[in-house]
């Protein structure tokens, strides 16, 4: 590369040319060639990026008003700080999401593009350390040791954010699923055989409620993400900071992230312990588990069309064979399947990176930070495909399941308070010797008049939405109100 399209940048290794028009440095450049492992930059995660850049902001505004960093230079990071948090620049956030150092390397990639750009800001050139540095001034106070949990926490919090919505979006489409079906008949089963009847619209809700409790836990583990470290520097004696600083740099982050962050009252032990990272990675595996599991359902219940269940028809989105004309397969469940099975190796990454941590510092965050990252991200994709390209198409098929209910042996379970047992497994077995359908042998045995065993077959008695003997739980029919969060 030519001289005029570098320039040079010197650390205590050495010297290197890095790109003329680059806003990182020699740090970054080090670990571009150090690193060249996961060919994913941080910038991937946006959140983080911000999270970065709003420590550094909060970090500058701390060291002002203590007085250790003068306010020319502090109103110069302040405001390169802001253009990142504002999502300029995040293309330059280049170093792999996987590295050595702790997140050294992610820490003085921020350091050096937020430096830049406030060298950028003064009027001069790329590079000019000796006006600002990126160490002595944008660094001041700080450690990665203590910026860079902080900002994984921070960005975790933020990223849930969108999580959530998309959780509760998908929430609410299985609950207006539940409503739509909520008188259709279906036999349920257990243990992959038939049990008893339901309805759709059951099933539908217990999906909708098992997602708003994963919500609940989700918010509640959250909370965890709000105990931080920013000033412990090195590893907890606050070594090169000022006494006022972290109480100074709490009040700043608070307000710049809008969260309710709180200091570690052991800094030593909150520097080198990921607790925090492994309870909420732990209730991200939960919540795809369960995402999974209703990914199972939907691609049982939707099997066939015409040798499987064949209850429900998902959505067709695309051509399913290369060789079989006018097959469709099940590919958004598919998906958010696949999901769930990397967001569970990827708790145990974070279970092993955790256990992995030696004395004062966990080495590992990074790979931490990258795999529950990469969760939240893919589970936030797939829940959304799942909701729009799926869930709120759903169709019952209605006719299929009411031959289905007519016909199934369970459906004499609700008549043996009025029959007896014994009669009514007779019954059960001519059914499946004949296909008949069970109300007709009730009458033809002369053991209830049509009217009474209609009655009892009712969708509301056999679903147990209207009690015979004994209450049961009745699915509501009334939508809920928008940011109404209970099921």
């Amino acid at each position: 590369m030519p001289a005029s399209m570098t320039r040079t940048e010197t650390d205590s290794l050495g010297s290197m040319e890095i790109p003329a028009d680059a806003y990182w440095g020699i740090h970054t450049a080090r670990a571009l060639e150090n690193f060249p492992i996961s060919r994913r930059p941080i910038s991937v995660y946006s959140d983080l990026v911000r999270a970065l850049a709003m420590v550094k902001q909060a970090a500058t505004r701390a060291n002002a008003d203590i007085g250790v960093l003068p306010s020319e230079k502090a109103e110069l990071i302040d405001r390169a700080a802001q253009r990142v948090i504002d999502g300029d620049f995040h293309e330059q956030f280049v170093v792999g999401v996987v590295q050595g150092g702790a997140g050294t390397s992610t820490n003085m990639n921020a350091n050096e593009v937020i430096t830049n750009i406030a060298l950028e800001l003064a009027g001069r050139p790329k590079g000019d350390y000796g006006f600002l540095s990126p160490i002595d001034d944008t660094n001041r106070s700080q450690s990665t040791n203590d910026v860079y949990p902080t900002a994984v926490k921070v960005g975790l919090s933020l990223d849930l954010i969108t999580l959530l919505e998309e959780l509760d979006l998908l929430r609410r489409s299985f609950l207006a699923k539940a409503i739509e079906f909520h008188d259709v008949l279906k036999v349920g089963r257990t243990q992959l055989q038939d049990a008893v009847p339901m309805t759709l619209g059951q099933e539908f809700h217990g999906f909708a409620t098992t997602l708003g409790a994963d919500y609940d836990r989700l918010r509640e583990n959250a909370s965890l993400l709000y105990e931080i470290n920013l000033g412990a520097t090195a590893i907890g004696t606050g070594i090169t900071a000022h006494p006022r600083y972290s109480s100074s740099v709490l009040r700043h982050l608070r307000r710049i992230t809008g969260l309710e962050l709180q200091t570690a009252g052991d800094l030593v032990e909150s520097t080198s312990d990921t607790g925090a990272f492994m309870s909420f990675s732990a209730s991200l595996k939960r919540n795809a588990v369960k995402l999974s599991k209703i990914a199972n359902d939907l691609r049982l219940l939707s099997s066939g069309p015409q040798a499987g269940l064949s209850e429900i028809s998902l959505p067709s989105r695309q051509a399913g064979s290369s060789i079989m004309p006018g097959k469709v397969n099940p590919v958004i469940p598919e998906v958010v399947n696949q999901i769930a099975f990397a967001v569970a190796g990827a708790d145990l990454t974070v279970t092993m990176a955790a256990e992995g941590g030696q004395l004062q510092l966990n080495a590992f965050e990074p790979i931490i930070a990258h795999s529950i990252f990469q969760s939240i991200t893919w589970m936030r994709r797939g829940m959304r495909t799942l909701r729009v390209n799926c869930v709120d198409g759903i169709v019952a098929n209605r006719e299929r399941l009411g031959t289905m209910v007519g016909t199934s042996v369970g459906v004499v379970t609700a008549l043996t308070p009025f029959i007896g047992y014994a009669a009514a497994a007779n019954l059960a077995k001519q059914a499946l010797a004949t296909g008949a359908n069970i109300a007709d042998l009730v009458v033809a045995e002369g053991l209830m008049t049509r009217d009474v065993v209609t009655k009892q077959l009712s969708p509301e008695r056999l679903s147990g939405l209207q009690a015979v003997t004994a209450a049961m739980p009745v699915v509501s029919t009334n939508p809920p109100e928008v940011g109404d969060t209970d099921i």
